[in-house]
């Protein structure tokens, strides 16, 4: 199964090796990040070993014909291959070329393979929790690394094979996995009714999506190479552009679905202005606030659990939405506002402070409120 193996490197590994990028600051889909998986010297799975032709190429086919698909569709948008030709594409350089496009999305294009060759099927896959039964097939999936030359270089020490390597991978928060979800489930409600695909469902990985995450993330499989009936249909000029098709219009969807969210928002978005002018009102003091969340996803408030708490107060900062409650000018009252809240649905609340809109350590604001 080495074909996610890249792909839970390019949605973990490039902010704990210091690939860093600026969140883009507009809900809008703009920019799409389209993947081939494997290339070159990595063939990915060699299907019932029938024809010449395997997973690398195949998904060489179906995303050119996806970034085509939404190029006609979509004139506004940008759609960016991570390549183009039969070519082996080292981790790092999709994990470079995904941060520094600045992309709104990434969508990884694969195919399946399992011993038995009767399955058959799509699924798409999103990151997910850690599951301790599920840890040792993340860090089989990871090895691929080791094709590459001079890696521990490149990968400053990371090893796929020591579990302590991928225990540092968890260390940080998944912000883009609602989004990712959505989209992966509108790919798979395409593949079954447009496509005339069987739905084996949207999945996930046993990893976190990472604080510094550029985009939300999905990766598609589009089926089973080594289900001989599945694997005619993959490779037939028909069948990848039925795939193609269906991935362009579950994009389409997602896009519009994103961006009218936002308009929606507006008057969400004016409230939080009165909020924040009244921070900046109070020029020499400080406010303590009780931090709930962070998301990439932006929450309805009159939903479980944000329902059940008053004046809560989202902070926008580039791609993320952070969730405070209160307005409290000491520290005291914001102790029994946190407990409060995590009684009621927040266990990791914790207190943070601000000076205007700048956000300060609690003990200087301790300081400038004394």
């Amino acid at each position: 199964m080495q074909r996610l193996t890249w792909f839970l490197i390019v949605t973990l590994v490039f902010p704990y090796f210091g690939f860093t990028n600026s969140p883009a600051t507009s809900d809008r889909v703009q920019k799409v990040i389209i993947d081939a998986g494997h290339g070159g010297k990595d063939p990915g799975n060699l299907g019932t070993r029938r024809y010449k032709t395997y997973e690398k190429d195949i998904a060489l086919s179906v995303a050119i014909e996806t970034a085509k698909e939404i190029e006609k569709e979509f004139p506004d948008v940008e759609v960016i291959l991570t390549r183009e030709s039969d070519r082996f594409l080292e981790l790092y350089e999709r994990t470079a070329l995904a941060n520094r496009e600045k992309g709104d999305l990434f969508i990884s294009i694969h195919c399946d393979a399992v011993d038995n060759n009767t399955a058959y099927g799509t699924t798409t896959y999103v990151m997910g929790k850690n599951h301790d039964d599920e840890n040792q097939v993340a860090l089989r999936e990871n090895s691929v690394i080791l094709m590459e030359d001079n890696y521990q270089e490149k990968y400053e020490g990371y090893d796929p094979r020591k579990p302590e390597s991928y225990i540092a991978l968890t260390l940080y928060q998944y912000a883009f996995q609602n989004q990712s979800i959505e989209l992966a489930q509108i790919i798979q409600n395409s593949f079954k009714n447009d496509a005339g695909r069987r739905d084996r469902g949207v999945k996930q990985q046993p990893l976190y999506v990472t604080s510094r995450c550029s985009m939300p993330s999905v990766l598609v499989e589009l089926g089973f190479l080594t289900n001989s009936k599945e694997e005619d249909f993959l490779l037939s000029v028909s069948g990848q552009k039925k795939m193609a098709k269906s991935i362009a219009t579950s994009f389409g969807l997602y896009k519009s679905r994103r961006e009218l969210n936002s308009l929606n928002g507006n008057a969400e978005l004016e409230k939080k202005r009165i909020v924040e002018n009244k921070l900046k009102e109070q020029n020499s003091k400080a406010v303590f606030y009780v931090q709930l969340s962070v998301s990439g996803l932006k929450k309805p408030l009159n939903e479980k659990p944000f329902n059940v708490l008053s004046n809560i107060l989202i902070k926008k900062e580039g791609r993320l939405y952070r969730y405070l409650q209160g307005e409290y000018k000491t520290k005291s009252k914001c102790d029994s506002a946190m407990i409060f809240a995590k009684n009621n649905g927040f266990i990791d609340a914790f207190i943070v402070a601000y000076k205007q809109e700048k956000k300060i350590s609690l003990e200087e604001a301790k300081r400038l409120n004394q």
